[in-house]
This record gives structure tokens, C-alpha cells and sequence, in this order.
């Protein structure tokens, strides 16, 4: 009997294109053509949820991966050239950033390393909760912000933080991009010098080496797979104090794209409703027949109660009583609502930021410990700088609006009662009493205000710029149209007739011309040439340590999808080893080679390539099988089609057995025997592998009853994983999954038990759409059990049937 049990089965409507499982539940992901990223749960394959492609991620998804703690799923689309992180709870999109080539392969670890200076370290690490207050939320009465962050998470950056270890992302692509970034956010590597396009790679939990597969062209345009391991000793040496900068500019990036919603969020609050009093005033001075200015005729209304026709008409006709009381709740409401956007979200954050990059900045300081990781205090001095005129220009604008909402409350106090008269209508007593104190501050608002301006018409179509707020929130290069009069500011002149504060560095700029969008566009820009300079000082680290030109791709091979294909690439934990294993059907279809290389890429490993013979092993296996009675043809030919580590001594493999015997198997190789491999390979550095391969050191090894037949059933890939004991096969039309259950022989009956329950764990709720799609499926095939065999499925294919 077979130590695998299937658990579920499913005939899926698109080719899928990627799947991972998650290392911490019974979850795969999977990603297909139509750029949809699906979750599925072990039992039965159910669907937990879908993410179907938008404008924010695209359509084309090339490669996915777990965090380590299985909270955020990875994945890359190469139409819009984008990383996205997605929150796995509730399929929301959490973080994107931009790339600038296609992601071909991504890998995320997390480190493993338990000195006391990193125990004391994580323990001490984000005293910012003691100092900071927590970042207000994002309120959910916009639309942008739902996208990003949801209304629910109180704590935003915590949760795309995740636990305080250090775990990197790396990203692989074309044109030889390699780029690494921690905590899937922050980048702390790009890499220089990677030939070829990146199909595989994997970084050791130590940090000291990051191992790559590549396909490279060779001299005569052939397709050459090529093996590197990358020495990546500066991350490992200074562990501590990369992550603990990764983490501050980790913080740094979130708060920067808080600021970026809450600007956002201003924008939506400013109403088109603010721009009523100016187009209104401006059609008036168009279809005015006198030579009076406009400031004049209400300046007349004020002070005598009297009012040309034309005023008049524009009041009562194109304002009226109902539509200037409506106008000032309108004005009213909006301006309180960015002036509360201001105060709690962008004061906030700004505070945040500038306490975050003065950590830096001290950090940077220390030069024996962070100057190796490209730290310039000089260019944090600049990011802290930019942070303080954004503040400033944060407050300039609250002192702008709250100035508006006198100015207007006593305008549109003043010209209500002025209308109601006009009406002949009855006057509040309590709106009727206006002091000497209260005409003179209309009539400033009037004379400031209401002056026409040839110039403004020529830029904007209208003469007048009535309402001061909307400019600082233009995302425009241009300066602002009615900068704040700071002529009676004691402080300004103070600052402009001192010679020596006047250059001061402990002043921060407040750039009187320029809007808040541009202040914050600015910022930006000097925070994140600030972030980048580590990441090219850290890449430039990172060297070459091996090259290994394993063998060249077959042509039979150019349809197949590369994110499935061989090699795969393993990191063992606990002996700081990486493993590379592969085929080489041009050579020999049914060896399975595996190369073995130390974390270190200094230390030399004895009996580092060894092969496998699968025709060996399985023909042993099937005459063992039946008590020796069958025996097996001397022609017999087994090959591998995919090979995934299980775990460090056990690989899952794919079989392509001859149908007479088998058919498609699913297999685990117990490798213990085959890693005491005593035979030494000496490798010649100027030759491929496949030109070699003849003196490759072979090894046995016995199957047992690890197997299973895959009937029914065009097997050709599988994805793994150890920890959980499941496996998912897939076929080769990418749209055929069956997945398994692993070592439930000794546990049958109690796995059976607990699986209800871990399903509960998880946290993750199905609300019914896996039955749904059950459902949908029963009735898009007429309600049969879809159990069909492959070549049936392919008939139907040619017969454009889903």
C-alpha cells in the first residue's frame, strides 16, 4: 500500500502557471493565465479565495512566494513590471513596487542565526512604540485608501513588518537582475555582473551565499544552464546591523507611503464646490457692462447697502439665498475635514518620519559598524531637512485654511443678511448686529480677495483665486497662484536681517512659492536617493565566488514553462549546504544528478556531484515488488520530469515509467545512501557538465514502498512541502492537480481526525466560494464527476470546451 493519500483532485478552467505551498498551513497558491491569483485548502482542494488581475497589478503573473511566516504572499507581474505583496487573510493588496525588468523567479527567506547579540538586539529593537504615538487610521470614506491599506488594520506597518527576524526577498529576471529586499519592502541589494536570465535561485539562512541558476547564450546561440553561487559575506557579517537598518528604512517606506494616502485623502476632501465663488465672480466681470472692479461693487453693498443691477442679478439669480447657504456648509465642511486630515494624519507621520530617520542618522554616525553598508550621514541630514519643510509647509497650510474659514464665515455672515434684505425678506435679529471691527475685516477680505488678475485668467480661465486652499493641493510644478502674505511676520524678518541664521542648517527651508504636493514630491526624491545608497554599496559586495556551466537547454524544451523546469535548488539548514538538482535527458534521460555546495563558497566539499540511476532503482523495485516474480526488460528506460526537496535527505520526483509497467509515478527518493557517496569527482572547469558527464560517480539507492501510480493522469510537474508532508502534481496541459497527503501510513486515522480542526486554525474562511466553484463546475459539465483522463481532456481542448 502506498504512503500517500489522496486527498483531493480538481480539472482547473486555466493553465496554471505557478504554485507554492505555504510553509506554515495547508495552503496553495496558485497563479494562471488570466493573471489570477488563486488560495486553495488541502481538503479537497477547496478555493479559499481568488485575487482577479486589476489596474494596480496586471495581468501577467511570472512568479510567486511565500513570506517564512506565511502571513503575505509575493508575486510578480511582468506586463506592468510590478512586485505585489497581498495580505493572504483577506486576498487585499498590502504593498507594490515597481521593478525594472520582468521577474523571472523570486525566493524569501528568513535568517536563521541565534547569537546573543541578535537575542539582545530583537528584544530591544523597536522602541519607537514608547516614543510614537500610534499612526491614526486611514479613514475608509475614500477610495484610494481601501485599496491599499483596509480601514480595519489599526497598525499598518506592524503587519507588513511582520515578526522583528530578518527575512529577505529576492527577486531574479532578465538581462542578469538580481535584487534583494528585506522584509519584502525595503531594497538592500541590487547585484552587478549576473550573466544570462536568472530561472533559479535560493539564499542561504546563514547570508553568506545566494546560489542562481541561470540561462545564459553561449558563443554558437545556444542555450546554456549555468550554476552560480554568489558570496554574499558583508550581509552575514554584519547581520545585526543590517537589520536593524532594513527595519528603520523598512518603517521609513511605510510612513512614506501613509504620508502619499493621506495627501490622497486631502485631495478627495477638497471639493470642485470651492471653485463656485471664483467661476461665478469671473462670469460676472465677462457679462458686465460697466467699468467698475468687482472688489468695488461689494465694497459699495458694504458700506452703503446699495448695489448695481448687475451685482444684484449675479446674487439673486446665479447665488441666491438657498445656494450661498448651501456654498458655506459646503466650504465649511470640507476645509474642516483637511484641516483634521493635517493635523492627525500628516503632522503624525511626518513626526514619525523625522524620528525614524534621526535613528538613522545616529546610526550612520557610528561608522565603525554601519559605514561598510554604504550609511552617509550626509545624505540622511539631507532626508531629515526635506522632512522638516514638509512639515512646515503641512503647517503653513493649516494656518491658510483656518484663516480661510473666518474669512468666509464673516463674508457669507455678511452677504446672507445683504441678500435678505435685497429680498425684502425678515432679517435674524441675531445676524443683524455687525460691528465697525467686523466691516473692517470684510472689507480686508474683499480688497485682498477679490482683485482682478489679468494674469491668473491667462493660466487658469478665470480672473479670480477667491479660495487659497486648493493650490496647496495641486499636483503641479507650477508656484502658487496667491502665495501667504507674510509682510507683518516678525520672525521671517528677524531670520532675513540675521546674517548668520539666514544659511543656518538647523533651519529647515519653507519654500513660501511652491504647494504641498510639490514639497512632498521633493522629499521623496531626497528620502529615497538616501535609501538607495546602501543598496549599491551592498551590491557591490556581493562577488562571484562559482561558475559552473552545467549543460545545454534541449529544443524539445522551448514550449515548456520555465518556472516549472528543472534544476531546483534546495537550502539545508541544518548543514549549511545548498543543493542543485537536475537532468540532462540530450545525455542521459534516466540519470538524476545532484551537486552539492557548502553556504560558505569557500569551504570545499568532498564528493560534491554525484548521479542516480533511475532505471536501476525502479527495475529493482519492480522485481522486488511481486516476490521476485517479475522481471523487468534489460531496455528499460525510466526518466525524471520534476524533482522537488521534500526535505534534507528526501526528494519528490515525477517518474515517466514505460505504460507497460507503471505510467506516471510520484515518488519519494530517500537520498541518505546516495549523499555517502565516497567516489570524488574531478570537475573540469573549462568543459560543460554534459561533455563530462560519463565520470559522474553513480549511486543506488532502495525506493521501498515511497510510490505512487498516477493513473489517469499526464503527470509532468509537482510542488512540495516537507514541513506540512503534501505534495500537489500537476499535469502537463497545466491544468490537471491532484494533491496528496504525505507520510500517513503510521497516522492515517489520526490525520483524518485533525484535519477538520487545523482547517480551523488556519485562520482562513472559505465563506463558501470552493463549494461555489464545485457547483459552477458540476453545471458547466452537465453535472458529471469530472474524473476524465488526460486524453480526454486534450479532445476537448481541440474542441475549444473548457
Amino acid at each position: 500500500m502506498p504512503a500517500f493519500r489522496q486527498v483531493g483532485e480538481k480539472q482547473l478552467p486555466n493553465p496554471v502557471l505557478c504554485m507554492a505551498w505555504s510553509p506554515k498551513r495547508d495552503l496553495i497558491a496558485l497563479a494562471n493565465t488570466t493573471g489570477e491569483l488563486l488560495l486553495h485548502r488541502l481538503a479537497n482542494f477547496q478555493r479559499v479565495w481568488s485575487l482577479p488581475p486589476n489596474e494596480y497589478t496586471g495581468k501577467e503573473i511570472t512568479a510567486i512566494a511565500w513570506r517564512p511566516d506565511g502571513k503575505i504572499l509575493a508575486f510578480s507581474v511582468g506586463d506592468t513590471k510590478q512586485v505585489v505583496l497581498c495580505d493572504v487573510e483577506k486576498a487585499e493588496i498590502l504593498h507594490l513596487f515597481p521593478v525594472q525588468h520582468p521577474i523571472s523567479c523570486m525566493h524569501w527567506m528568513e535568517v536563521i542565526e541565534e547569537s546573543s547579540t541578535l537575542s539582545s538586539f530583537y528584544n530591544s529593537e523597536d522602541e519607537s512604540k514608547l516614543f510614537l504615538p500610534k499612526l491614526p487610521t486611514l479613514p475608509k470614506s475614500y477610495s484610494t485608501t481601501s485599496k491599499i491599506f483596509s480601514e480595519e488594520k489599526s497598525d499598518e506597518i506592524m503587519n507588513l513588518l511582520g515578526e522583528v527576524r530578518l527575512n529577505i526577498l529576492v527577486l531574479g529576471g532578465g538581462a542578469g537582475f538580481v535584487e534583494l529586499y528585506a522584509y519584502g519592502m525595503y531594497k538592500i541589494a541590487t547585484l552587478n555582473g549576473v550573466p544570462g536570465t536568472c530561472r533559479s535561485l535560493s539564499l542561504s539562512s546563514d547570508l553568506k551565499s545566494l546560489s542562481v541558476i541561470t540561462e545564459v547564450r553561449s558563443v554558437d546561440n545556444n542555450p546554456e544552464i549555468c550554476y552560480l553561487q554568489l558570496d554574499t559575506g558583508l550581509l552575514s557579517d554584519c547581520l545585526p546591523e543590517v537589520t536593524r537598518m532594513a527595519r528603520k528604512f523598512t518603517h521609513i517606506s511605510t510612513l512614506l507611503q501613509y504620508l502619499r494616502l493621506s495627501l490622497t485623502c486631502m485631495c478627495e476632501a477638497w471639493e470642485d464646490i470651492l471653485m463656485q465663488m471664483d467661476l461665478r465672480l469671473t462670469k460676472f466681470v465677462q457679462e458686465k457692462n460697466t467699468s467698475t472692479q468687482v472688489q468695488d461693487e461689494f465694497l459699495e453693498l458694504l458700506l452703503w447697502g446699495q448695489s448695481s443691477p448687475e451685482l444684484q442679478a449675479l446674487l439673486m439669480n446665479q447665488l441666491t439665498v438657498k445656494g450661498l447657504k448651501k456654498l458655506g456648509q459646503s466650504i465649511e465642511s470640507s476645509y474642516s475635514s483637511i484641516q483634521k486630515l493635517v493635523i492627525s494624519h500628516l503632522q503624525s507621520g511626518s513626526e514619525a518620519l523625522l524620528y525614524h530617520l534621526s535613528e538613522v542618522k545616529g546610526m550612520s554616525l557610528w561608522k565603525q559598524k554601519f559605514q561598510p553598508l554604504g550609511l552617509d550621514s550626509a545624505a540622511i541630514e539631507d532626508a531629515i531637512t526635506a522632512v522638516g519643510s514638509f512639515s512646515l509647509k503641512a503647517n503653513e497650510l493649516l494656518q491658510v485654511i483656518d484663516k480661510s474659514m473666518k474669512n468666509f464665515k464673516a463674508f457669507f455672515r455678511w452677504l446672507y443678511v445683504a441678500m435678505l434684505r435685497m429680498c425684502e425678506e425678515h432679517v435674524p435679529p441675531e445676524l443683524n448686529k455687525m460691528t465697525q471691527k467686523d466691516i473692517a475685516f470684510v472689507a480686508d477680505f474683499l480688497s485682498e480677495h477679490f482683485s482682478e488678475n489679468e494674469e491668473l485668467f491667462d493660466r487658469k480661465g478665470k480672473y479670480f483665486n477667491v479660495e487659497r486652499v486648493g493650490q496647496y493641493l495641486k499636483d503641479e510644478d507650477e508656484d502658487l497662484v496667491s502665495p501667504p502674505n507674510t509682510k507683518g511676520n516678525q520672525w521671517l524678518r528677524f531670520l532675513q536681517e540675521s546674517s548668520h541664521l539666514k544659511e543656518s542648517p538647523l533651519l529647515f527651508p519653507s519654500y513660501p512659492q511652491k504647494s504641498l504636493h510639490f514639497v512632498k514630491r521633493m522629499m521623496e526624491g531626497v528620502i529615497e536617493s538616501c535609501l538607495q545608497k546602501p543598496a549599491e554599496v551592498i551590491g557591490k559586495s556581493v562577488k562571484q565566488a562559482v561558475f559552473l556551466s552545467l549543460y545545454t537547454v534541449p529544443e524539445s524544451s522551448e514550449n515548456t514553462p520555465r518556472l516549472f523546469e528543472l534544476p531546483s535548488l534546495w537550502n539545508d539548514k541544518k548543514t549549511n549546504m545548498h543543493y542543485v538538482v537536475f537532468c540532462m535527458p540530450e545525455v542521459s534521460p534516466s540519470k538524476l544528478y545532484l551537486l552539492r555546495k557548502g553556504t560558505d563558497p569557500y569551504r570545499q566539499i568532498p564528493n560534491s556531484l554525484m548521479s542516480i540511476d533511475l532505471s536501476a532503482v525502479l527495475s529493482h523495485h519492480l522485481e522486488n515488488e511481486d516476490d521476485g516474480n517479475a522481471r523487468v526488460r534489460p531496455d528499460f528506460v525510466c526518466s525524471c520530469l520534476d524533482a522537488r526537496f521534500y526535505d534534507d535527505e528526501i526528494l519528490t520526483v515525477v517518474l515517466d515509467v514505460p505504460e507497460e509497467y507503471r505510467g506516471r509515478v510520484l515518488a519519494q527518493l530517500p537520498l541518505g545512501s546516495a549523499l555517502s557517496c565516497e567516489t570524488e569527482f574531478n570537475w573540469d572547469p573549462s568543459l560543460r557538465l554534459d561533455q563530462q558527464s560519463d565520470a559522474i560517480p553513480c549511486q543506488g539507492l532502495v525506493l521501498g514502498n515511497q510510490l505512487r501510480d498516477l493513473e489517469n493522469m499526464k503527470a509532468q510537474f509537482v510542488a512540495v512541502n516537507g514541513i506540512r508532508k503534501v505534495a500537489c502534481v500537476l499535469s502537463a496541459n497545466l491544468r490537471h492537480v491532484r494533491v496528496f497527503e504525505m507520510d500517513v501510513e503510521d497516522e492515517e486515522d489520526e490525520e483524518g481526525e485533525s484535519q477538520n480542526a487545523s482547517a480551523d486554525q488556519d485562520g482562513l474562511e472559505t465563506t463558501g466560494e470552493g463549494e461555489q466553484e464545485a457547483e459552477d463546475e458540476a453545471e458547466e459539465h452537465g453535472g458529471e464527476v469530472y474524473q476524465k483522463t488526460e486524453d480526454h481532456l486534450e479532445s476537448e481542448e481541440a474542441l475549444e470546451l473548457s
